[in-house]
């Protein structure tokens, strides 16, 4: 056999070997690990708070609107010069101004516009406020005891000075839950 044959075979076999482990044994166990018990509850995963997840009810704090469809992921490729991302821009500001009872002007800019993955878990500290009269009244409890949970879930900038601060929704939700 010459060299190019043995090249040639050697390289099948690799062909082989990964793509049994990457397209076959990879994909089962990561299956098979999504299926263990303890994972998931309410369709929400139960060990992480890396991902926002809106739950249905007006007693929940609402994270930031997606432009994907759960369970995917991704951003819009409309910018803000776009006349159809201002019109979902205008109909997401009225219709949460409606939901929370307060003036358009007073719904914070990451309440209409998407995170750019549509799974980030934070919202800024102004649209958790805006959100505590609605939650606090769903869940009868005191608005006070509503902001203190708020203050709890609200992580400060990274490294002290990088980025803003924000409000981790799917922790805060899950607070919520235990304190109503």
């Amino acid at each position: 056999m010459n060299a190019l044959a043995k090249q040639t075979f050697a390289g099948l076999r690799v062909l082989l070997v990964l793509t049994a482990l990457t397209g076959v044994l990879y994909p089962a166990a990561v299956w098979t690990v999504s299926r263990l018990p303890g994972l998931h509850a309410n369709a929400e995963a139960v060990h992480t708070t890396l991902v926002g997840a809106d739950r249905d009810g007006d007693q929940w704090f609402r994270t930031r609107p997606s432009a994907a469809t759960l369970p995917a992921s991704g951003g819009s490729n409309k910018g803000e010069l776009n006349p159809d991302y201002d019109a979902v821009v205008a109909e997401r500001r009225t219709e949460i101004a409606r939901r929370e009872g307060v003036a358009e002007d007073r719904v914070p800019q990451d309440a209409v516009t998407a995170s750019a993955s549509g799974l980030d878990p934070h919202i800024s500290p102004a649209y958790a406020e805006l959100q505590v009269p609605r939650v606090a009244r769903e869940n009868g409890l005191a608005e006070d005891e509503v902001r203190t949970l708020v203050a709890e879930h609200t992580d400060g900038r990274a490294l002290g000075f990088l980025g803003e601060p924000g409000v981790n929704v799917t922790a805060l939700n899950r607070a919520l839950d235990a304190a109503a």
